[in-house]
């Protein structure tokens, strides 16, 4: 905990933690087990760190830096903020990490039994968005997803005590699915970053260039690019959607919230009519309960 100037304890991991509200799935909704809640949002609370050191997106004056053991001058050092971020994660499993937010993920592992490969997945993932700017062809971006979105299903499985193979392999087309559609909506705050997560093949077959995704608003082309990705996303939701019926209960919700939370963000790009350059198309609650309620009734 640190202090505030009104003399206020505030906990280091709580900005981090908001930012589930803004997630196209649900990160932990109500309905769920109180024990489930806590430990996914744990698992969320690593994902979105990992995340936000990768992109450079910490919190200004480097506390996060600094519980870290890294110098705040170095704090900009992405890799090295990455490598930091590791050796804490291993004192998860023997040990005591120093940033809270890996604290909070300590009962977690133990009442889950977790192991280290998903989380060490997701780091690696951000690793290689600081050294791979762009993808070649669709396998090389089906293989990036493969760290960088489907440890977090693969966790999520794992806290609720429902892995098969079966399950894990719906789970990854889902969260492949889920990833396309947040490369889809970011288009235009990746490039920012010097990322492009569109495969050079298809830019190449629809005569896209990259200056035309630095445009205010998406030329037909692009447009047709977009659509072409994102029907790819919509089969592999419409792959994975089986996972959803093969669990019960208060699971059964949480996991249609994912597969709907991706094809409302999918219905409103189309709404779009494909132009996710002025920036990303989002979709609202109804449109979301809208897709959960198909989704729970198996229609689609």
């Amino acid at each position: 905990m640190t202090a505030t100037g009104t003399g206020h304890a505030v906990d280091p991991a709580h900005g981090t933690l908001a930012k589930a509200a803004d997630e196209n799935f649900p990160v932990a909704p109500f309905f769920l087990p109180r024990a489930w809640r806590t430990d996914l949002m744990a698992v969320y609370g690593f994902a979105r760190l990992v995340d936000d050191i990768g992109d450079g997106d910490l919190a200004p004056g480097g506390a996060d830096a600094r519980l870290l053991g890294v110098p705040e001058d170095r704090a900009d050092d992405r890799l090295l903020m990455l490598d930091a971020f590791e050796e804490d994660l291993r004192r998860v499993f023997d040990g005591t990490p120093r940033h809270p937010l890996l604290r909070r993920l300590v009962p977690t592992v133990r009442r889950r039994a977790l192991t280290p490969e998903p989380f060490l997945g997701l780091i690696a993932a951000n690793r290689q968005d600081q050294l791979v700017a762009r993808y070649e062809t669709y396998d090389d971006l089906l293989a990036y997803c493969e760290l960088s979105a489907n440890p977090v299903g693969r966790l999520v499985l794992a806290v609720t005590g429902t892995s098969t193979p079966e399950r894990i392999r719906r789970s990854d087309e889902i969260c492949t699915a889920l990833q396309i559609v947040e490369h889809l909506q970011d288009v235009a705050e990746d490039l920012g970053r010097d990322r492009i997560y569109l495969p050079a093949e298809d830019m190449k077959r629809f005569h896209v260039q990259e200056s035309d995704l630095a445009a205010p608003t998406a030329n037909a082309s692009v447009r047709a690019l977009i659509a072409y990705e994102a029907a790819r996303a919509r089969d592999l939701l419409n792959e994975g959607a089986p996972l959803v019926g093969s669990v019960h209960g208060r699971l059964r919700l949480l996991l249609a919230g994912f597969v709907a939370g991706g094809r409302a963000a999918l219905r409103a790009i189309a709404a779009a009519d494909h132009d996710v350059l002025p920036g990303p198309p989002k979709s609202g609650k109804v449109s979301l309960l809208r897709e959960a309620g198909v989704v729970l009734r198996g229609e689609g």
